[in-house]
């Protein structure tokens, strides 16, 4: 669940901590004084696209952070993307400076946009005040079957197979269509890689024949150098070996008499062996070289045969091995594409596959709209709808990315009226109260811990806003609720009432949150019932109200707001607020701090 919210130059926030409660938390204040950018910023923490706008003005950043208590799935989820932390809780951070660049944390490691919205999905949901209005779509009919229904994977998975299918049947059609086109380009192929095939150059031939014509027409000078170095080495008069010799006697007998002169001697015996390796390097290198005519005749004439062929494959001479390869794997491709009967039967299969799939999501599709069908219909009558009927439509379609059927939402308000499409019979009110109904159906079948109704009760009042109340209590009993409220008859309701209100400063007007205690909540509560001019009547109403709902349903058990830290014996304490603050601050990110 959420524990703490810290807002900092967020908007016209300068500076704010929230902590929230367990169970059914309400907020509520006079129009105009924020309510929504407490779920922006829940919404950019977790992983919403920002923008620059959101930075207070005259500041250099953004700062927003949310703290969490997590289950085991969360913990996983953390193991496996190595971003454990505080076993806990979890650490959320989101910064957007001025110049519109945006980072994120997760317990304090830098973490893409992406992961933090992967895992805020896993969080938090919110339904938003104009979610009614996608009951009216049919795409936004289906969505919410599907997310009732945790059919989101099986949807991912038939689009995918859409995808395979509609690409085989383009490539099946385009075949039929450019059929004399890639039998001609098939036929180039064909031919130059029989020209390749007839010369057949090996993959370093080109380099070995350039040498071997360099060796071959140098052969008499390169034997003439080599003999003339044989000889000044070791065979001709006054060779160097026998000089070196001559020296090493002297110099031998000298290092008898001083011992300082062997290091001389030991080198001229190093360079002795040297020049013997020498010469018998020459002398075996003299052995091997030829100067075979013939040799180079044949040498010349396989270069200049493949000198012609990149020419005439427009490619250079060293490139043709690899040109060959890839004329082939073109070929091989345009074999694939051009054979009518396999593209056929892939075709076939993909299609078998899309429909496979298609038929197993229908059935899913219809035991889900069955349920929810049932889960809409039994809150109905709470929501002042006694005689209202609500169904889930499948309708066989045209097959498409998202499956085979139309699915349609069906409502009656009155007894003896036939069923008829939802966004055609349903007056505003009946829209607000079904799609509510709706959302708190999906809500318990949803394992997301939080979830969040912005003003999804506007629209209704009287017994139906306690009623809308009543069920979000009990909805508490199980999970978090925040909900943005306007009917008095809601906010009674609440485990936890949180106030939010504009308040003028010196450096301007801002956004204040703060949680009521019992004294506050009757006056909040009495003013939601009697406007601006609040009496003893409705004070009395009021907290007769509060009441009520908590001798209904008792508060839930869970964890309370209050983060803690480890002392130096090892014994967890509370956090002080601005501590706290701080702690969201520089976790993680030293240079905003």
């Amino acid at each position: 669940m959420l524990q703490t919210l810290f807002l900092r130059d967020f908007l016209v926030v300068d500076s704010a901590e929230i902590e929230f409660a367990a169970g059914f938390c309400v907020l509520t204040g006079e129009t105009g004084a924020g309510k929504s950018i407490l779920l922006d910023a829940l919404g950019l923490v977790l992983g919403a696209r920002g923008d620059v706008a959101v930075v207070r003005p005259g500041s250099e950043r953004t700062d927003i952070a949310a703290r969490f208590t997590i289950g085991e799935t969360i913990h996983r989820w953390l193991a496996d993307h190595d971003l454990d932390g505080d076993p806990s809780g979890l650490l959320l951070r989101r910064v957007i400076d001025r110049d519109g660049r945006s980072k994120a944390y997760i317990n304090g490691a830098p973490v893409t946009i992406a992961q933090l919205r992967t895992l805020g999905e896993q969080l938090l949901e919110i339904h938003g005040q104009h979610a009614s209005q996608s009951l009216l779509r049919a795409d936004g009919q289906r969505d919410l079957l599907d997310s009732f229904g945790q059919l989101q994977p099986q949807v991912q998975a038939l689009t995918e197979l859409w995808r395979l299918w509609r690409d085989a049947e383009r490539r099946a059609e385009q075949a039929r269509l450019n059929e004399r086109e890639l039998t001609l380009e098939r036929e180039q192929l064909n031919w130059q890689l029989e020209e390749l095939a007839a010369v057949d150059l090996g993959d370093d031939e080109w380099d070995a024949l350039s040498a071997d014509q360099t060796r071959l027409a140098n052969a008499s000078s390169l034997i003439a150098t080599t003999q003339a170095a044989h000889d000044a080495l070791s065979e001709g008069e006054d060779n160097l070996r026998d000089r070196v010799d001559t020296l090493l006697s002297g110099l031998r007998q000298g290092a008898r008499l001083d011992a300082s002169l062997a290091n001389a001697v030991e080198m001229l015996e190093s360079a002795r062996i040297q020049i013997d390796e020498a010469a018998s390097d020459l002398a075996g290198y003299a052995e091997r070289i030829d100067a075979d005519p013939a040799r180079l005749a044949q040498v010349e004439q396989r270069l200049s045969t493949v000198f012609q062929l990149s020419r005439k494959m427009r490619v250079e001479p060293g490139e043709l091995v690899a040109h060959r390869q890839a004329l082939a794997e073109r070929l091989a491709r345009l074999d694939q594409d051009t054979n009518l009967e396999a593209l056929q039967a892939e075709l076939a299969q993909r299609e078998a596959d899309w429909r496979k799939a298609a038929n197993s999501l229908t059935a899913a599709r219809t035991k889900a709209a069955r349920q929810l069908a049932g889960d809409v219909a039994a809150l109905l009558p709470s929501l002042g709808m006694p005689q209202a009927r609500f169904d889930v439509s499948l309708a066989g379609a045209e097959p498409g990315p998202s499956g085979a059927e139309r699915i349609e939402f069906l409502f009656s308000a009155n007894a003896g009226f036939e069923l008829r499409a939802l966004s055609k019979v349903a007056s505003g009110g009946e829209l607000s109260r079904v799609s509510l109904a709706i959302a708190v159906a999906a809500a318990q079948a949803n394992p997301v811990p939080t979830l969040i109704f912005d003003e999804a009760d506007a629209g209704v009042g009287g017994s139906v806003a306690d009623a809308i109340g009543q069920l979000m209590r009990q909805l508490g009993q199980s999970r978090q609720i925040l909900a943005v409220t306007h009917l008095p008859q809601v906010a009674a309701r609440g485990h936890g009432h949180y106030l939010v209100s504009r308040e003028k400063s010196a450096q301007g007007s801002g956004t204040r949150v703060r949680r009521l205690d019992d004294e506050a909540r009757i006056e909040e509560v009495a003013r939601m019932l009697g406007g601006a001019r609040v009496s003893a009547t409705t004070r009395n109403h009021a907290g007769e109200m509060i009441r009520d709902a908590a001798a209904d349903t008792p508060a839930p058990v869970g964890p309370g707001p209050q983060t803690r830290r480890r002392t130096k014996a090892g014994k967890r304490q509370p956090l002080a607020g601005m501590e706290f603050a701080r702690l969201l601050c520089t976790s993680g990110h030293p240079d905003t701090a």
